[in-house]
């Protein structure tokens, strides 16, 4: 497949692995990264998220991790042919397994959406076979630093079931920012921050495109030190 380019880094892409898509880039733009030093991904597939983290965040060291071995392959080709490959590692790992003494500031997953279903589409990037919502708040509840913040992209559907399971794990949500896909039509996505310490929720909208085709200025601006398109 045609790699994808950036403006400070390409991603080279596989059929296999999961390709870069709008909602990889909404997250890897709009988590926060002041103050962070130890950044885990989870899912990373090609490594783009982590890739914008190292950019945006010339201190952090960065864990990626993947079930899929193709993933890692494919992500740590493309953190070796980036700037930031010195700050960059990856590992297969099932993340409900994973053992570390570390505790990170940042965990950042786009996980899988959908329940196991009949699709072969992507299964392990997008069906929770292997990793569901529970997994991911249990196990990152556990490694969080005191500071540390989980920050995902979920479907806006699944917010309030996803809010639900972190408070029974004690994660706290922080910041939620609601995606919309296109200008005064229906949120498509939440991009939530959850901590161990309960705080005043900011809440923020954001808007991919102002018309089908056309982005938005919002994004545009977000993106700008990422995507070689100009405004």
């Amino acid at each position: 497949m045609k790699p994808f380019q950036f403006k400070n880094f390409s991603i080279n892409q596989s059929k296999k692995v999961f390709r870069v898509g709008t909602d990889g880039v909404l997250l890897g733009a709009l988590s926060s990264v002041k103050n962070v030093e130890r950044i885990l991904e989870v899912g990373t597939g090609t490594g783009l998220i982590s890739l914008m983290l190292a950019q945006r965040n010339p201190d952090a060291q960065i864990l990626a991790l993947d079930i899929n071995e193709e993933a890692i392959n494919l992500a740590n080709e493309n953190f070796k042919n980036s700037p930031f490959g010195e700050r960059l590692s990856v590992e297969l790992q099932d993340f409900k397994d994973f053992k570390t003494q570390q505790r990170f500031d940042l965990i950042i997953s786009n996980p899988p959406y959908f329940k196991e279903n009949s699709s072969n589409k992507d299964i392990l990037a997008r069906q929770q076979t292997e990793l569901s919502f529970e997994n991911l708040i249990e196990k990152s509840a556990e490694i969080l630093s005191e500071k540390g913040r989980l920050v995902v992209i979920i479907p806006f559907e699944s917010g309030a079931y996803f809010e639900e399971i972190s408070l029974k794990n004690k994660l706290y949500l922080s910041r939620k920012i609601q995606i919309f896909g296109i200008k005064n039509s229906a949120p498509k996505r939440w991009i939530l921050e959850l901590g161990l310490n309960q705080k005043e929720i900011l809440e923020e909208e954001f808007t991919v495109e102002k018309f089908p085709r056309f982005y938005s200025e919002e994004y545009l601006e977000l993106t700008k030190d990422f995507h070689l398109f100009q405004k």
